[in-house]
């Protein structure tokens, strides 16, 4: 089955086709993405109807360039994935409308995707990808949670995040010590593994938010509050930028692994999948890779282009339901908030 995935969530545009006939990470025939960052560096953060103009002004040119890379047309396609949510909700109807519309030209099934599912379910189109019950970790911009995965299908959050997200800490603490939008991926570089001069370990010695206390929810406002404190007090240099930046991210990699090993024992088991942005970090792979190989068991990743938001987790994950048999109706529908523990079992 080969079906064509449309991610437009946010402000990135992404489109995949996946054949189900081929499977694994060989069954990714294309994949393209545009990032909206130069779009909204500006401002400092997501204009909402700035992104969905943008996802209309790309989205058609994208499809045409994947299929083509795919060396396929539209008439080889066997089905349509899009993300209905959760998300912006004017982006989510330009992806759910160009989505429904070509799949009704072409008589063919269409499925709005749960945004997080499909991160969730990334790691599994690698190769050697793990299999349910596991324990996933999705780590994101928008999203920090703990979910008890017994199939695909059939979630059960363990904690969330009380206040920001992870990926939200590291771009609201970036800005605060004067770094350009986006400012997360700039923290952790200077924090340490790819930049040339980089923070020194336990120079600035954070907290590890809700560590010391029972439960698996997180918290990352007060650390935020604590590198401001810090920053407002030092002097400012690039050194001490770097050595801030090394002992915020050391504080995030920490309470991660803290609660993710919780999570395991909680669920009784030893396989951990990562998926979102942040599920990118060398530092958070490094940690997790080392706290399950203790266990026994194994931390699974999907490659870091498909770590963001993309097309290729929406045309797995939908392919994965329209292969079982799902499909939704005709109706241009979307949902900017969704509880992923509302999704029907496959």
């Amino acid at each position: 089955m080969k079906v064509l995935g449309i991610e437009s969530s946010c402000d990135e545009t992404g489109v995949a086709v996946y054949d189900t006939a081929i499977g694994g990470a060989a069954g990714l025939r294309a994949h393209a993405l545009y990032s909206q960052i130069a779009l909204h560096a500006e401002y400092g953060g997501v204009v909402p109807e700035l992104a969905s103009r943008d996802h209309v002004r790309k989205l058609l040119p994208l499809i045409r360039q994947t299929l083509a890379e795919a060396g396929m047309q539209v008439s080889d396609l066997d089905g349509v994935a899009y993300t209905a949510g959760p998300g912006l909700v004017g982006a989510l109807l330009v992806g759910a409308g160009v989505a429904r519309s070509l799949a009704w030209a072409l008589d063919l099934p269409a499925i709005g995707v749960h945004h997080m599912e499909g991160h969730l379910l990334a790691p599994l189109m690698e190769d050697d990808a793990p299999e349910a019950p596991f324990v996933a970790l999705l780590v994101s911009g928008g999203h920090t949670q703990l979910v008890a995965v017994d199939a695909i299908g059939s979630y059960r959050l363990l904690g969330e995040t009380l206040d920001d997200a992870a990926g939200e800490a590291f771009d609201k603490t970036a800005k605060l010590m004067g770094l350009p939008y986006p400012g997360g991926p700039q923290l952790a570089r200077l924090a340490g593994l790819s930049d040339k001069e980089p923070g020194t370990p336990g120079a600035f010695k954070f907290p590890r938010p809700m560590t010391k206390r029972p439960g698996l929810d997180f918290s990352f406002s007060g650390l935020k509050t604590q590198v401001l404190l810090a920053w407002r007090d030092s002097d400012k240099s690039d050194t001490t930028r770097a050595d801030i930046a090394r002992g915020f991210e050391d504080a995030v990699v920490d309470t991660l692994a803290i609660k993710c090993e919780r999570a395991l024992d909680a669920a009784g088991c030893n396989t951990l999948v990562v998926a979102g942005g942040v599920g990118a970090n060398k530092r958070l792979r490094e940690r997790l890779h080392a706290m399950a190989a203790k266990r026994g068991g194994r931390a699974c990743f999907p490659r870091p282009a498909l770590c963001t938001d993309n097309g290729a987790m929406i045309a797995f994950a939908g392919a994965l339901r329209l292969a079982a048999g799902q499909h939704d109706d005709a109706v241009v529908h979307v949902t900017p908030r969704w509880d992923m523990a509302t999704l029907p079992a496959l």
